[in-house]
Formats: C-alpha cells, structure tokens, sequence
C-alpha cells in the first residue's frame, strides 16, 4: 500500500477520531473560556473600582495575555471548520448576527484600554473605561447566547435559555477573573477581591441552575440525557470546584483557587459537549459521524494537530513563566 491509500484506509491506530475531534474542539473552546474569560472578569471588575492607581493595576494584569489568549478562538474556529465544515458553515450562518456582536466586543474590549491609556483626561478616560467594560460584559454574555442556541438548534438568536446561558458565562468569567486578579495584586486591592469573587460565585451557582431547568423544559429531547449519570456527575464535580473555590478563596490559596476556576470553567464546557453528543448540529440533524470529514483528510489533520498543538501549548507556557508574580507598585498598562 502507498501511504495515501494507507491513510485513506482507516483512522490512525483504529482511533475514534470523529469522536477525539468532537472532543478536541470544545477543549479548546474550554481553554479560550478560561483564559480569555479572566480578561473579560477584570473588565468586568474594573467598573467596580475608582481609584486610577487600581485601575492601573488591573490594566496591567491582563496586559500581556489578552491579545495571545483570544488565540485560541481563533483556533476554535479553524478546527471546527478543518473537522466539520458543514457545521462550521451551517452554525455560523444561521448565527451571523451573533457572531458579528462577539467580534464586535471583542475589538472594543482590545481597543478601549489602548484609547484608555492614550490621554490622561479625565472624560477621555471616563468614555474608555466604559467602553472597556462593556466589550468584556458583552463578549461572554453573546458567546454564552451563541453556545446555547448552538446545543438547542435554535434559529432564534434571543431566547430565554440563551440569556441565562449567557449571564452564566458571565458570571463565570468574574470568577475567574478574581482568581486570577488575585493572583497579580497585592495588599488592600488582593483582600478586596475576596468578596467578589464569593458573589461571583454565588451568582454562577444561581444562574446555572437556571440555565439547566431553562434547558430542561424547552428541550424535551435532552431530558435523558440530563438525567444520565454522566451529566449528573459533572453537576456534583462543578459543585466540588465551587466548595474549592470558596475555601481556597477564603483561606488565600491563590493558585488553588485558579485551578478550582480553571475546573469550573472546563467543567461547563464538558455539559454542554456531552448534551451535544452525538449530535454536533441539531438544527440540521446531523451527527458527529455524518459531519466529519474523509478519513484521509481527517487522518492529515490529526498529524498536523499531534505535531502543532504541543507547540502552541509551550508558548503559553513560556508567555505566563515570563510574566509570572504580582504586578508590582508603578506598573501600569
């Protein structure tokens, strides 16, 4: 056999393949949610601070990670379209508008603390500083919309379960952007925190439970799959997080308290992936097994991605080695 009829024979090592991309997308999808998502929490949080010295310190926190962080939405996207472009095709179209309002905060979350930055006038700074605050409530609000509609095939860009998903999210990335803020500060403006990141917290709880039974009336077909030991388990490891969180948060342990962040992030991410599956696009009706692309181009991308993603992985890891420790007294965006 040549290697082209070899790849083209079967998957890679009998590999579910179909089932690891599925898989593969929203992991990435999971890493951009936590670590876009503390950005879009300090955004958040910056409307709860006065003080330009604290608000300084917040800019310079997430400055040298935002741009390298929304990244991985960019690499969200290829894969999805590389593995399923039907899907790809289908969801974004129907979703356009909605897409458009991701992009659009998204570029006014980058751009206001650049403006922000570029005079020292208090209006100026005042209109920015909204600005800054509203592309980090917005983005996580319509990527929260945009997830729901895609898990209930919805044709509808506003509904009622697409809201609480989306305030959910939102709640979410406050949580971590606290774990993370705590991380970077010191003194009064790290103690501060500890109060909202357990409001924060609370409202995630409130607000996903919502979102759940918002899910479970309007779905009929996912009540099983709600009720299967799986989900069920995610549910109580997601309440676990949130008892780490509290308690890290409480008791200083500011790392801890990231990762129990990081696992109450990935931890909604993997409900929304296990109601989906099988399916990938309900509103079509099509399963991961009929979306997927040929084997043999489904086996290229798989070498391609083995070889890649581990790359991509170390540049994180050196990124967050480099500027590691708290923000220092003078530092500013």
């Amino acid at each position: 056999m040549t290697s082209v009829e070899t790849l083209s024979s079967g998957p890679l090592f009998g590999l579910p393949l179909p089932d690891l991309w599925f898989g593969l997308i929203f992991v990435i999808f999971g890493t951009f949610l936590f670590l876009d998502g503390f950005d879009f929490g300090v955004g958040v949080l910056f409307a709860t601070r006065e003080d330009a010295e604290e608000r300084e310190q917040f800019l310079a926190a997430i400055g040298p990670f935002w741009d390298g962080n929304e990244v991985w939405l960019v690499v969200f996207g290829g894969a999805l379209f590389a593995a399923f472009p039907s899907v790809y095709a289908n969801l974004f179209s129907r979703q356009y508008l909605l897409m458009f309002a991701i992009l659009g905060a998204l570029i006014l979350r980058g751009l206001a603390p650049e403006m922000y930055e570029q005079r020292h006038d208090e209006r100026w700074q005042r209109w920015w500083g909204r600005a800054f605050v509203g592309g980090s409530l917005a983005t996580p609000l319509f990527l929260g919309m945009f997830t729901a509609n895609w898990l209930l095939g919805s044709t509808t860009l506003v509904t009622l379960p697409g809201v609480l998903v989306g305030l959910t999210v939102v709640a979410l990335t406050v949580v971590d952007g606290v774990a993370f803020l705590r991380l970077k500060t010191r003194g009064d403006v790290r103690a501060d925190l500890q109060s909202d990141g357990y409001r924060a917290l609370a409202a995630y709880l409130v607000l996903v439970v919502l979102s759940l039974v918002g899910i479970y009336l309007v779905a009929p077909g996912l009540r099983a799959t709600m009720r299967s030991p799986l989900v069920l388990g995610l549910v109580v490891l997601t309440l676990a997080f949130a008892a780490v969180y509290a308690l890290t948060t409480h008791r200083d342990r500011y790392y801890l308290a990231f990762v129990a962040a990081a696992g109450l992030v990935f931890g909604l991410v993997a409900v929304v992936a296990t109601l989906l599956h099988p399916s990938i696009d309900p509103a079509a009706g099509l399963t991961v097994e009929a979306a997927v692309v040929p084997t043999l181009m489904l086996n290229l991308m798989s070498i391609g991605a083995a070889l890649l993603l581990p790359l991509v992985a170390v540049y994180f890891v050196v990124l967050y080695s480099a500027f590691s420790g708290p923000i220092e007294a003078g530092e500013s965006y």
